[in-house]
């Protein structure tokens, strides 16, 4: 698919402005000169990024209400999804603040580059999840960060005051799903991913560990 036609299926989902699709093509023009020195993306994915990342990150923007307020993004990498949903959500006219964790210090560089080129009210921490005591957010998202039952176990013991918490899964989901269920008692929603058949959503409301 041509970059035209991943815009328009992007545009045609998400129903932004043009003003916002001109800032996602500068942010997609920032990435792929910064990937051929930082593996950021696959370079794979490198021509698809609307669709394979840019969309693919902007299907949690409709399941964050208006009382939601601190979004989280552990283990941001290149952006995805903090960045696509801090877009969307000024978009929108959202009063949702987005904060990025990411412990490399090269890509978050990178991240603090996007961020001031695109004018984007969006916070960055610099640390290794793992290190760090306590994450408070309404909502927290993960994409392509780590296995299930380590973002499970990360749920569990760091992250309080969260309503959701959406993580990405590819064609195994179902089943780490099904495995995860053996020692979490977990209350969650499975969606379908818009951009590819194999793909879900887990969105989780709350974990507890089985007795």
């Amino acid at each position: 698919m041509d970059i035209k036609n991943q815009i328009d299926t992007f545009s045609r989902y998400s129903k932004v402005s043009r003003e916002t699709i001109k800032k996602l093509s500068h942010y997609e023009k920032i990435l792929i000169e910064a990937n051929k020195g930082l593996n950021l993306v696959g370079n794979s994915t490198i021509s698809q990024i609307w669709t394979r990342h840019f969309l693919d990150s902007s299907q949690v923007i409709d399941f964050i209400d208006k009382n939601d307020k601190i979004l989280v993004d552990i283990g941001s990498g290149a952006g995805f999804p903090g960045i696509v949903l801090a877009i969307l959500a000024d978009d929108r006219k959202m009063d949702l603040k987005v904060s990025l964790i990411e412990k490399s210090k090269k890509k978050n560089i990178f991240l603090t580059e996007v961020i001031k080129k695109l004018n984007l009210d969006v916070a960055q921490i610099c640390q290794n999840i793992f290190d760090m005591k306590k994450i408070t957010a309404d909502v927290v998202v993960a994409r392509a960060f780590k296995p299930l039952p380590i973002i499970l176990e990360l749920i569990h013991n760091k992250v309080i005051n969260s309503k959701k918490f959406f993580v990405f899964l590819g064609k195994t989901g179902k089943k780490e799903l099904d495995l995860a269920s053996k020692k979490w008692d977990i209350k969650y929603k499975l969606r379908m991913s818009k951009t590819s058949i194999d793909s879900f959503i887990v969105e989780i409301n709350t974990v507890k560990e089985k007795i």
